[in-house]
This record gives C-alpha cells, structure tokens and sequence, in this order.
C-alpha cells in the first residue's frame, strides 16, 4: 500500500479514536485495545523499522488486529471497528519509524 495513503487512513483511525473522548468508557476501551494493537506491531517489526514497513504490514490489519482483540479478552462485546483501533495503532507507532515526519 502507498504510504501516504496508508498514513491518512491511520491519521483517520486516530482521529474517530479521539472524538469519543467526552464518552469516557468508550475511550478507555478504544484506546486500551489500540494499545494491544501497538504492542503486537512492536513484536512484529521490532524497535526499528520504516514506514514503508508499517505500510507493508498494515496488509490484512483488521484480520489480524480483530484475532488479536478477541483472543486478548473472549468475553468482552465483539468490537463492531476494529479497523478504527487498528488504525489508531498504526498511526501512533509510526512515531517511532526511523523516517517519519509528520
């Protein structure tokens, strides 16, 4: 996937993550499964990687991300965007690709 393209997709995801910060239980939940997201994206490329790495591992996020929220609390309410989350995640590790610029 084309950086930019991926980068505005994830800037997306942050920004839908944020506007429900005046519901307060929704942010938690939102931004505590983005966290799960970032944690499995620093195993999956490790502390140095470019953006177009990230890009390239954004390639079937949702599917992976959406394993990764069911596995990490079965019995939690099925999350209806884990796109979003999984966006958000993305957004906020590529701070630390080796070429990013905001």
């Amino acid at each position: 996937m084309d950086v930019s393209l991926a980068r505005q997709q994830w800037h997306d995801g942050n920004r839908r993550v944020e506007e429900t910060r005046s519901a307060p239980a929704r942010y938690l939940d939102l931004t505590t499964r983005v966290d799960l997201v970032v944690a499995a994206l620093r195993k999956r490329l490790g502390q140095s990687f470019t953006l177009g790495e990230l890009s390239g591992a954004y390639d079937g996020a949702d599917e992976w991300a959406r394993s990764l929220l069911a596995d990490a609390d079965p019995d939690a309410p099925v999350i209806s965007e884990p796109g979003t989350v999984a966006d958000a995640a993305f957004h906020l590790f590529a701070r630390g690709a080796s070429d990013y610029s905001p």
